[in-house]
């Protein structure tokens, strides 16, 4: 993509994917074939994994459980407590993230960015996702993790990320509404999700040309 191009639109997709669904692939490929930045997601599976065991340690993902207030007991039961201006600078400077990122264009992983930017021209949302079976499969296979291990990241991870949106923004990235694309990575293979998000983002950024309009039939003879 050229600097002109890339100036005038600045093509962004913003990415989420449920736990094993593959976005750690996909994001940077379609990055890379766009030929624009990859921005990662805040918070790692590894970061969610020691704050579940270890929920005092300090920094920013302390502070998330901490501003998510009752809306999150987590796994044991026990309540967070609530903290307002917390959850109000959360929101504020992730917001302020986000549109940073838009600014540059590229691939947005996570960070709620279907939500913030809806409506941005050039934008395209999409949700990866599959059986929970195979999310699983996957996730331990690239991980080099044990499959009772993935099986309680994905019951993890796929609460707490959604848990968080709900609690700081007001929506659910689990639900397919949002999103102009809902991939299954259960039965489309990463490469073929790579080349379908890429097309759809060159079309919606009109960078490229989609399908032609079928021509109207003509009419009968002697109609």
């Amino acid at each position: 993509m050229s600097s002109s191009e890339q100036g005038a639109t600045r093509p962004v997709v913003t990415l989420f994917e449920t736990y094993g669904a593959g976005a750690s692939y996909v994001g940077p490929r379609v990055a890379e074939a766009l030929g624009l930045p990859f921005h990662r997601q805040a918070f790692s599976s590894e970061d969610l994994e020691a704050e579940e065991a270890r929920r005092e340690k300090e920094g920013l993902l302390s502070r998330v459980f901490s501003a998510m207030g009752h809306g999150y007991a987590g796994p044991e039961g026990g309540a967070v407590p609530v903290a307002q201006r917390d959850r109000y600078e959360l929101v504020m400077e992730n917001t302020r993230i986000v549109q940073e990122e838009a600014e540059q264009g590229g691939v947005i992983m996570g960070r709620n960015g279907a939500f913030i930017l809806a409506g941005r021209p050039a934008s395209l949302h999409v949700l990866l996702d599959g059986p929970v079976e195979k999310r699983i499969a996957r996730a331990a296979r690239e991980t080099g993790i044990g499959p009772e291990r993935a099986a309680r990241r994905q019951r993890r991870e796929d609460e707490v990320r959604g848990q968080m949106s709900l609690d700081l923004y007001g929506w659910d990235p689990r639900r397919p509404d949002r999103y102009d694309l809902v991939m299954n990575t259960g039965s489309l293979s990463l490469d073929e999700c790579v080349a379908i998000i890429v097309h759809a983002a060159r079309v919606r950024a009109g960078l490229a040309e989609g399908p032609a309009m079928p021509s109207a039939a003509p009419p009968p003879a002697g109609g």
